[in-house]
């Protein structure tokens, strides 16, 4: 932006971004709808798996629209602020708002539909292949975390084979490297093989 050093540009579109990605919509549809807190249910994520377990298909589609939008508009804001850095830092603040929103004492979802959000305007192709991955994986395995874990993978090794540039790139690994910290507890269950389907209440 004119007027304003690259430095400040790139603090105001990683601030911008993650006040974007701070926005509980998961909790706030949940509340909205009367059925309380969404934290308090499953795996206590505010995000579209956890909103899934209340059985309110609407809120969970609602909530995975909602999360992979506010990835996409940090994005946006964040190259009109900063350029190209502000696609980087942008987005990845979003994720890590998500994640550790500051106004949920730092307890959020797992950045799994703001990741492809994010993705969706960094490199629509890498967004695509990612998602195919997601479905295809929950379709077979039914069970969510594999299937975020699985796209997870994929991400990085799409960008890489389509060419992505290079900050793309770079958001994604360290998207991928974020969505996997936050799986952490899924990959203990998924290895003892106690993690749950797609769907169930707990």
């Amino acid at each position: 932006m004119m007027g304003m050093s690259s430095e400040t540009a790139v603090m105001l579109a990683a601030i911008a971004g993650y006040l974007l990605g701070s926005i509980p919509f998961g909790l706030l549809l949940t509340m909205a709808a009367g059925l309380g807190d969404v934290r308090k249910i499953g795996s206590g994520s505010t995000g579209a798996t956890n909103v899934l377990r209340t059985g309110r298909k609407g809120l969970a589609a609602g909530t995975l629209l909602l999360d992979a939008a506010k990835g996409s508009l940090a994005v946006v804001l964040g190259a009109s602020i900063a350029g190209v850095p502000g696609i980087f830092f942008g987005g990845l603040a979003s994720l890590l708002g998500h994640n550790y929103p500051v106004w949920l004492k730092f307890k959020g979802g797992k950045g799994v539909a703001t990741g492809l959000g994010i993705m969706l305007v960094a490199d629509w192709r890498v967004a695509v292949g990612a998602a195919v991955v997601w479905l295809l994986t929950a379709f077979l395995l039914r069970m969510s975390s594999a299937a975020s874990l699985a796209a997870a993978v994929a991400a990085p090794i799409l960008a890489w084979l389509l060419g992505s540039p290079q900050p793309v790139l770079g958001l994604v690994l360290a998207a991928v490297a974020l969505v996997v910290l936050r799986h952490k507890d899924n990959i203990r269950r998924l290895i003892a093989g106690t993690e749950p389907r797609i769907g169930a209440k707990k």
